[in-house]
Parts: C-alpha cells; sequence; structure tokens
C-alpha cells in the first residue's frame, strides 16, 4: 500500500503566527493594530515570487512606516515565534499512525529550519517559497511536492489554516483538505473537514484515509 501523506503550511496552522508578527507590531508601533493591514501587505509582496520571505517581511514592515533601522526585525523574530500548544503532540500521534508529514510553507529555508526545531518533530520533505519561487495560492508547493516525493495523489491530504493561501487552492487541485478554522473565519469554499485546531487531526486523517 502507498504511504498516506499529510502536508501541512507552517504559520497560522502549526506556528502562531499572528502572536509572533502582533508582538513585533506592538514593540515597533505600541499596539498591534496595523495586523490586518500588514497581512494585506504581504499578500500584494509574494504574488510575482520574486522576493525571498525575509525580503516580504522587511518590506511590508517598511510600508507600514518602521522606523529606520527596525523593518528587519519582523524577520529576525520568526524563529522565536512559538508552536501551537496542541501541534508538536498531534504531529507526533500522526506519525505514530503511520502518516509521513511534510511541510508546504511561504518561507526561507533558515527561517523554516527554525521553526521545524521549535516543533520539534521530524517531517519527511519541505518545500518552502524561497526555492521555488512561488508563494501559495498559486499551485507551485504541491506540484513540487509532487515531483520530489511522487507521492500518490490518492493518499494525500493537506493541512491548514488559511483558506486563501491553502484550502481553496489544495481544494481546486483535488486535494482532500482539512481546514484548521482557529479564527471561526467565514468559509471561502467547501473543506474535506474542518476542526478548531489540530488536537484531533490524527484520527481526522485516518478517517479520511484509513491504513
Amino acid at each position: 500500500m502507498p504511504d498516506r501523506w499529510a502536508t501541512f503550511d507552517c504559520y497560522g496552522t502549526l506556528i502562531d503566527w499572528n502572536a509572533g508578527i502582533g508582538a513585533e507590531l506592538e514593540r515597533v508601533f505600541g499596539d498591534d493594530a496595523l495586523l490586518h493591514r500588514y497581512h494585506e501587505l504581504e499578500r500584494q509582496l509574494e504574488q510575482d515570487g520574486t522576493l525571498t520571505y525575509r525580503e516580504v517581511m522587511t518590506e511590508a514592515m517598511r510600508r507600514l512606516g518602521a522606523p529606520e533601522g527596525e523593518a528587519g526585525g519582523l524577520a529576525s523574530s520568526l524563529p522565536s515565534w512559538a508552536p501551537f500548544p496542541e501541534v508538536s503532540g498531534a504531529l507526533e500521534q500522526a506519525r505514530s499512525r503511520g502518516w509521513r508529514l511534510a511541510i508546504l510553507s511561504n518561507s526561507d529555508p533558515d527561517l523554516i529550519e527554525a521553526s521545524k526545531a521549535r516543533l520539534g518533530v521530524p517531517f519527511d520533505e519541505t518545500v518552502v517559497a524561497a526555492e521555488i519561487r512561488s508563494y501559495k495560492p498559486a499551485f507551485g508547493h504541491w506540484r513540487e511536492f509532487q515531483s520530489r516525493t511522487l507521492a500518490d495523489a490518492t493518499r494525500h491530504v493537506h493541512v491548514a489554516a488559511s483558506a486563501y493561501h491553502d484550502v481553496v487552492p489544495a481544494m481546486e487541485l483535488g486535494i482532500p483538505t482539512v481546514w484548521i478554522n482557529r479564527l471561526g473565519e467565514r468559509r471561502l469554499t467547501s473543506p474535506t473537514r474542518e476542526l478548531p485546531d489540530l488536537t484531533e487531526i490524527a484520527p481526522t486523517l485516518d478517517e479520511l484515509l484509513p491504513a
């Protein structure tokens, strides 16, 4: 039987990026009121895939009005961003049930390695935007994952918190998708499953693709 693969977005799904970004915005600007505007700028800056994620973060902070010398602080803070509390245990449970794990992230190699160290769980594959010059919601991450792993398309589930970056494109590709709706957002599409966090991800994956 072919391996079962679970691919995960990282920031917002495994790592608490709103807390990390918000803390840096508060440090630089005195509060995190610009968080929504930051996310808008990040999407704009990622569109053509030419900037590294570190460059995206730095330019977004610059456009928000970060003082001279402060724009790069957000990217520098990323390695300290914490995982959501249930994540490491949930990933270990999935691994113990025979799932192979991969990360598909809008990030850079050094930044994702720092976050993987925080998670403390082995991953079998990692695809980041800086390597492929493409940011989700474009299909590049999924196509690169398939090219590298030769994973059976019928034995693959994608797990993510962002409807825009992950759930909608994965569903368009025909990949069963678990939406981790941590923020109680309105649906943009109909994911295969919806969970409030990763606590029940291992049994949910098994339900979707039995061993």
